[in-house]
């Protein structure tokens, strides 16, 4: 039907026209809801502004409370914020839902949790009816000092661009994951074990990149690329940021996640990016803010800079062209091939 929509996200106009509906009377909401805006900002008249971040886990499985975490924790401190307390809805599959399932599930949100100082303040479980693999929806409060809210439609023209760690790392670790009785005929153990530890090394989390950009220079933006990889993160700053980005994301792409995706026949621009921290920073701060984070241990790329609007992306490695947009994220496709191969047989 030509009205179901596919996998993954809502398309991004259906999105922004949906929220239009609905203005935002409190004058105390700073931040919200908006495509490309993934945490809501909210001044309580303290010191510091509330930061309010959700989101679900739905492709991964293993390791689902770990994602969890980590994936809405990096959206606070995309805003200069500090992850505080997490909240957790853990919706599980009936007839499969043991007591080792939700024993490993508490592990991974608790050993998540504590490696980030984040307190579980609450949430809900349910076994309930309709779904064949457990669902995650985490809730993450943060705070931030006012005077130092970051968003990600801060990029000003001439700011340089700069992406941490490498990219897909989320989408490397589902594949490896996931789909590893569909690679053991393609790839080693060991290499599918180096892709499957991603999700640890280089690691899903943005927490302390962020941390050491803003302590180290001028940082304007931060956006988290998740669904939708790296070529939606640029597209959506872009976007609300009002300004065009030139960039060639090459570099970034790491060898180990571009022989997946090229095995799997996806795009690594567009398959989700959890890991890298995209940001736009001051010309004359990017070098000492990429030297901050090699010193720490993490790697930054220089993919490219900013200039005066209409919002766009140039890609510069095709010559000067847009940089295709996805309609959704590359990693739905696996799923969806998945399900076509059960309703065949």
């Amino acid at each position: 039907m030509s009205d179901l929509y596919p996998l993954g996200k809502l398309p991004h106009d259906v999105l922004a026209a949906l929220l239009a509906r609905y203005p935002v009377p409190d004058p105390r909401v700073i931040v919200g809801a908006r495509p490309g805006l993934d945490a809501a900002i909210i001044d309580l008249g303290a010191s510091h502004l509330l930061v309010a971040k959700t989101d679900p886990i739905t492709f991964a499985t293993e390791e689902i409370g770990w994602y969890a975490v980590n994936i809405n924790a990096n959206d606070v401190a995309c805003t200069g914020g500090v992850p505080v307390w997490f909240m957790v809805t853990l919706l599980l599959p009936e007839n499969t839902a043991t007591s080792a399932l939700v024993e490993k599930i508490f592990d991974q949100i608790g050993t998540a949790c504590h490696a980030l100082g984040v307190s579980v303040v609450g949430g809900h479980t349910e076994i309930t009816y309709g779904i064949d693999r457990p669902i995650v929806v985490g809730v993450m409060l943060g705070l931030v000092e006012k005077g130092r809210m970051i968003t990600a439609g801060g990029a000003q023209p001439g700011d340089a661009l700069i992406v941490t760690k490498g990219i897909p790392i989320e989408a490397t670790a589902i594949i490896a994951r996931e789909k590893a009785d569909l690679l053991r005929d393609k790839f080693s153990p060991d290499f599918l074990a180096r892709c499957a530890n991603y999700l640890y090394t280089p690691g899903l989390s943005v927490v302390r990149d962020a941390s050491v950009a803003v302590r180290a220079g001028r940082v304007h933006a931060m956006h988290d690329p998740t669904e939708g990889g790296l070529a939606t993160g640029l597209w959506e700053m872009a976007e609300v940021s009002g300004k065009c980005l030139r960039v060639n994301c090459t570099s970034a792409i790491l060898a180990d996640g571009a022989v997946l995706c090229t095995a799997t026949g996806l795009d690594p621009l567009g398959a989700i990016a959890s890991g890298a921290l995209l940001m736009a920073v001051h010309p004359d701060d990017a070098q000492q803010i990429m030297t901050a984070l090699h010193t720490q241990g993490i790697q930054s790329y220089l993919i490219g800079h900013v200039e005066e609007g209409p919002p766009a992306v140039v890609d510069m490695a095709s010559g000067g062209r847009l940089l295709p947009r996805p309609a959704r994220d590359e990693i739905a496709r696996l799923f969806e091939s998945e399900e076509a191969g059960d309703s065949s047989g």
